[in-house]
């Protein structure tokens, strides 16, 4: 099959997907990307494009989102163009809908299905959105949001089908979409992720570290609000309190994916630390920035017990990796996680503004570790049932993609 893949931060999403497609031959595969730092790879063909425009910061804000998604299409759109008048015509378009670059392949490929990834719809109210009294949404926040959605409203009419990757982010869109969406996670590899009792890292003033050290993590991809960052610190005192000998990793970056970026040039680490830095002890509190995978998963695998914080939004890939490898979890309270996650069965879950709370449950976890090893096992099980990719996910996003392509050109599995 040929396929032209469209995403801005290749692989994205279709990380997994474009492996085994790589491994399984055959296939004509395009990449469509603004990635440059992306290894080129065998059996892909890496296409870079560049936004055709990109808005001024004094940009009209309630049209500046729409702006950049129609230059970052028609950008993705010449790319696409080129390889048209070089004579290449994909079977199918797969590709992520939320920053604009599918908005004009229709007008490149017009006979050409499109399957569409539809990550988030923002809501004006719900979500993340009013969530914390701490960061109440501006009166502006319900235009600029609204108006936000503008892309994905758009890019309903141009995806033949869509995947959304929980049953809660599909029910943030309205329902004008529901008919269009399947549902699909993008899956896990719950075949190379698990459990490792011989695991050790030896990381920088760290040290060495094993199974036997009293080790608890706090991963995201940046330390910020939507994933509870301060939650989390303030929790950390009552934690080193209740357990003097437990140290913690802490890996994420310094930036904002989702929100607003703090103010402090530390960001908001730095004002977390302002708030309650006189209270840790620092000495077993480790910030250990943006780490490779290989070092993630070792973190996990070691981990007594691992703090998942989100406000109700996209689910993240670590926390099912986390449950992948046994670890167990103390999480929020909140939709999206309880759809993967079940209170006392799979994991523990804990008020999101409630730190003391979260702390009391991470320290009895450290005490007794045994006593809660049943969730760790029994969270792994979940995930080899549901979100596995080689047996779950993978079937379905063949059949979704060969749904739309005719009989001849479809995808063997």
């Amino acid at each position: 099959m040929k396929i032209l893949f469209v995403h801005q931060n290749m692989p994205g999403q279709y990380r997994e997907m474009l492996d085994w497609l790589i491994a399984q031959g055959g296939h004509e595969l395009v990449f469509l990307t603004q990635r440059r730092n992306y290894p080129e790879r065998p059996g892909v063909k890496k296409v870079l494009y560049a936004p055709h425009h990109r808005p001024a910061k004094d940009a009209y804000g309630l049209s500046k989102v729409w702006e950049e998604a129609t230059g970052a299409g028609y950008g993705a759109a010449m790319a696409a163009q080129h390889l048209r008048d070089t004579g290449w015509t994909p079977d199918i378009i797969i590709g992520h809908t939320g920053w604009g670059e599918l908005l004009f392949m229709k007008q490149v490929y017009p006979a050409v299905p499109i399957l569409g990834f539809f990550e988030y719809f923002y809501l004006s109210k719900g979500g993340p959105v009013g969530f914390d009294p701490e960061d109440p949404p501006s009166e502006a926040s319900p235009f600029l949001l609204h108006a936000r959605n503008a892309v994905p409203f758009a890019n309903l009419h141009v995806a033949d089908r869509g995947i959304a990757p929980t049953m809660w982010q599909r029910n943030c869109f309205p329902e004008a979409f529901h008919a269009k969406l399947d549902v699909c996670h993008d899956g896990i590899r719950t075949d190379r992720l698990g459990p490792d009792p011989d695991v050790a890292l030896t990381l920088g003033r760290v040290g060495r570290i094993t199974r036997d050290d009293e080790i608890f993590t706090y991963i995201a991809r940046n330390m910020e609000r939507t994933r509870g960052f301060h939650t989390f610190m303030r929790a950390l005192p009552h934690i080193q309190k209740a357990r003097p000998n437990a140290r913690v990793l802490v890996v994420g970056g310094n930036d904002a994916s989702y929100g607003k970026k703090s103010a402090l040039a530390g960001g908001f680490r730095a004002e977390m630390e302002r708030e309650v830095g006189h209270l840790i002890d620092w000495d077993r509190t480790h910030f250990l920035g943006q780490v490779p995978y290989p070092d993630f998963q070792k973190i996990v695998q070691i981990s007594r017990c691992h703090i998942y914080l989100t406000m109700p939004f996209v689910l993240s890939w670590s926390m099912l990796e986390a449950m992948a490898m046994e670890a167990t979890i103390v999480a929020s309270d909140v939709p999206p996680v309880r759809e993967a996650m079940t209170d006392g069965e799979t994991g523990l879950l804990t008020d999101f503004f409630d730190p003391p709370a979260l702390a009391e449950k991470v320290a009895a976890v450290l005490a007794e570790p045994e006593r809660f090893a049943h969730l760790g096992k029994a969270a792994r099980r979940h995930v080899v049932e549901n979100y596995d990719f080689l047996n779950v996910c993978l079937p379905r996003q063949i059949g979704f993609i060969n749904a739309l392509v005719p009989e001849d050109r479809r995808i063997a599995i």
